[in-house]
């Protein structure tokens, strides 16, 4: 199962909105074959894995990490592949949660009778697709903060300038976060004030949509995204009171204009999410500013954390923090990561890892 875990971790920003998924077909202790999902529309892991084995799969134990489906979707049952292969015994990670499956590809191989084991390295399966199950769950997208700071904890100096914070090392691989997720995100005025392109470059496996969350769709037309938005998609969250003009121009030049009629920007921040998991958006890159970090932290919205320092330091009351909004109250309040892993690239120290609780941070108060 180790081994199905490690195959499944390279459909990595290739098969989303579907599971990440490894195949191992064995005999004892003799490997016959392996499989993974490549590709969203491609042959799912266990169909692999057996395609593989070919006559040698008769007999042998099956371990997946995560249950085989049992229902038509872009590729045939992988519960009927395996009845006809002849195995003898399945192992599952976890059940998985689609409502098309929940169990039936379970219960249709104990029905037949093969023998079915559930639970082998169920934890660590369910860590691998934490943004599959969030969206299955809640109907929203996982969320990756990502930010570049100063060693005294500044997004932007008191005058909004922030090129470059990083080096070229942590440039590169905030590049390759962008190549796997289905969004990347970030408020107006970070859109004004860093004219910013959102592209991954080089490219990645997946085209992300960027995503400005502009209540009054006041995105200049003149901007590198609007420039761009015929070739790579750009939408922009707009509120209800989102200028006219200002969309049909937005519109004329490729950009998507979506609108909430949400009055309450923390509501309608919320009413974004539930529209990019309409989408089947798994995973959304949120790059800033602090105003947006910030808001999606007090919703308790934020899953994991990218935050690249650089030993800098500009100073100033002023200079801009990378989580604004309201906050915490009191220490133990504070969000942690679960085992977060940290780094050198080039000069500066990259610390990345998953929020241990998601949690609102706020619920007593407003955004001041």
């Amino acid at each position: 199962m180790v081994r199905a875990l490690e195959l499944a971790r390279r459909g990595q920003g290739y098969v989303e909105p579907n599971p990440l998924v490894g195949c191992v077909i064995a005999d004892a202790d003799r490997l016959i074959a392996e499989g993974w999902h490549t590709a969203f529309g491609r042959p799912h892991a266990e169909a692999e894995a057996l395609r593989a084995a070919g006559q040698a799969a008769a007999g042998a134990t099956l371990y997946a990490t995560l249950e085989p489906c049992c229902h038509f979707g872009k590729t045939p049952p992988c519960a009927d592949a395996i009845l006809r292969a002849g195995v003898s015994r399945v192992v599952v990670a976890h059940q998985d949660p689609f409502p098309a499956v929940a169990g039936g590809g379970i219960g249709r191989l104990r029905q037949a009778g093969i023998q079915v084991e559930v639970g082998l390295c169920q934890a660590e399966a369910q860590e691998l697709n934490a943004p599959f199950l969030k969206l299955v769950h809640t109907r929203r997208p996982w969320l990756i903060a990502k930010w570049a700071m100063t060693l005294d904890g500044k997004i932007a100096t008191r005058t909004g300038h922030s090129r470059w914070i990083s080096g070229e090392p942590a440039r590169a691989r905030a590049h390759q976060l962008r190549g796997r997720v289905d969004a990347v995100m970030i408020g107006r005025r970070t859109a004004e004030l860093d004219d910013p392109l959102l592209t991954a470059r080089p490219s990645g496996p997946r085209l992300a949509t960027r995503i400005v969350v502009d209540s009054r769709a006041a995105l200049s037309p003149h901007s590198q995204l609007a420039r761009t938005a015929r070739d790579a998609p750009v939408l922009i969250a707009a509120g209800p009171h989102a200028d006219p003009e200002n969309c049909r121009r937005l519109r004329d030049l490729g950009c998507e204009v979506w609108r909430s009629d949400e009055p309450e920007p923390a509501a309608r921040l919320l009413c974004v999410l539930d529209e990019l998991g309409a989408r089947r958006m798994t995973n959304v890159l949120v790059e800033g500013g602090g105003e947006l970090l910030g808001s999606l932290f007090d919703a308790g919205q934020i899953d994991e954390v990218h935050v690249f320092i650089a030993a800098k330091l500009i100073g100033g009351r002023d200079a801009r923090p990378p989580l604004a909004g309201w906050g915490v109250a009191q220490m133990a309040q504070a969000q942690t990561l679960a085992n977060p892993a940290v780094e050198q690239l080039g000069e500066d120290i990259y610390v990345h890892g998953r929020l241990v609780a998601n949690q609102p941070s706020n619920t007593t108060g407003h955004h001041p």
